[in-house]
């Protein structure tokens, strides 16, 4: 082994040890959120999900029984619903 391949194995060392110290010091700073956060955080993306198409559900069988077109706008506006609540639930997760 020559003198350049040990140089070449310590900065490798060097280099490993600081990435180390580096990701120790961010994960003191942006600490993982506890179980029961990220089960909050299930609740609440579920629930942005199911209130929109529930919405349209419920106004979706209104307006059908209101003007008789079976479950056209019912079908429509469940649809409508499970696109928005999943619209909002994407954004929520990436603002998180």
């Amino acid at each position: 082994m020559s003198g350049h391949e040990e140089f070449d194995e310590d900065g490798h060392l060097a280099n490993a040890a600081r990435r180390t110290q580096e990701r120790d010091e961010a994960a003191k700073e942006d600490p993982e959120p506890s179980l029961a956060r990220r089960f909050g955080q299930i609740g609440v993306l579920g629930w942005v999900i199911v209130g929109p198409t529930l919405l349209g559900v419920v106004v979706g069988n209104w307006l059908d029984r209101l003007l008789g077109s079976g479950i056209m706008l019912a079908a429509a506006l469940t649809m409508a619903g499970a696109a928005l609540g999943l619209w909002l639930a994407l954004r929520w997760m990436h603002e998180q």
